[in-house]
């Protein structure tokens, strides 16, 4: 429901806007979204006690209204009803952009749908704050917000981050902080650079850097706070010396890696020669063979019990004398 007292019916024109708050420190807060939140007829909240809050602090008095994961379906549209009759309403989640892995995005597609007026206030916001924090590079980076929760979805996406090149960001609740680590580790590898910033702005803000295997010993015991990890793209280190004919066409190819490994072929002889080729490569740069096997597995999007009977096929291939 929204509130009785509502204001009446504007001649003028009305809009919604997108204001970003604080993510811990309140200093941090614009003075352009103060004073749109002092002007605008409506605030729209995720979390209403915890906006209050920040209401008080800058001694604001604004009706507020919820919307949230919940309700965001009929209520988006309420809310957007009444921008289209001429209210300003000021859209905010509990910290950081609205819009950013929330229920926000949906208002703001809705809004443009309709064709209603739409403003951003831009300000803090945890992923690129942790991202210059990290000390990885910058460059080029891709968000992935909070990684999916059904294991089949959350497997997948680790694969195809596997490829990822870019530096990555993704947001984790404390309470799934450890297996993400870990399962970061096993697909990515337990070298690859990474941080975990944890209380952003707050009086106990920390960042830990160090390898993926560094982090998820750190966090072993728990964490407390919202965390976002960043964490270093793939190299891209395959040198075209390595590779040759069809092979060299497919490790091209996952290098590229924006969506993924490619398919493998469907030749079982194939797929072991293109094992095989990995393998040496990997052996060859130091890697003992059973975290070579590991790391070709996740390159080729195979379960390390087939990558190992592809390999012990090749090795037997490899035993038969040529005049058998």
């Amino acid at each position: 429901m929204l509130p009785d007292h509502w204001p009446a019916k504007s001649l003028g024109p009305g809009k919604l806007l997108l204001c970003a708050t604080p993510i811990g420190n309140l200093d941090d807060i614009t003075l352009r979204v103060l004073k749109a939140l002092k002007e605008a007829d409506l605030i729209a909240a995720e979390d209403t006690r915890h906006t209050r809050k920040l209401l008080s602090a800058f001694d604001i008095h604004v009706p507020l209204t919820s919307y949230h994961e919940h309700n965001r379906r009929h209520k988006g549209a309420a809310i957007l009803d009444r921008v289209a009759e001429g209210a300003t309403v000021a859209l905010v989640s509990d910290a950081g952009l609205p819009g950013i892995s929330d229920p926000g995005e949906d208002i703001v597609r809705e809004c443009v749908e309709r064709g209603l007026p739409l403003e951003v206030l831009p300000g803090p916001t945890a992923s690129l704050t942790a991202l210059v924090l990290s000390g990885l590079p910058t460059g080029r980076f891709v968000f992935e917000g909070f990684l999916p929760r059904p294991k089949k979805e959350f497997r997948e996406r680790l694969r195809r981050l596997a490829f990822e090149d870019r530096t990555m960001i993704l947001y984790e609740s404390p309470h799934r902080i450890r297996e993400t680590v870990e399962s970061l580790c096993d697909a990515l590898g337990p070298d690859r650079p990474a941080a975990l910033v944890r209380e952003l702005t707050k009086k106990f803000e920390e960042v830990r850097r160090g390898s993926l295997a560094e982090l998820a010993a750190s966090v072993r015991e728990g964490v407390r706070g919202e965390c976002t990890l960043v964490i270093a793209g793939r190299p891209v280190a395959v040198e075209s010396a390595d590779k040759t004919g069809a092979t060299a066409d497919f490790w091209n190819e996952a290098a590229d890696g924006l969506s993924g490994p490619p398919a493998l072929p469907e030749s079982e002889r194939e797929r072991a020669a293109l094992l095989r080729q990995r393998l040496q490569l990997l052996e060859g740069r130091g890697m003992d063979s059973k975290a070579a096997l590991k790391a070709a597995a996740q390159e080729l999007g195979i379960p390390r019990r087939e990558a190992y009977r592809l390999r012990l096929l090749v090795a037997d291939e490899a035993s038969v004398p040529e005049n058998e």
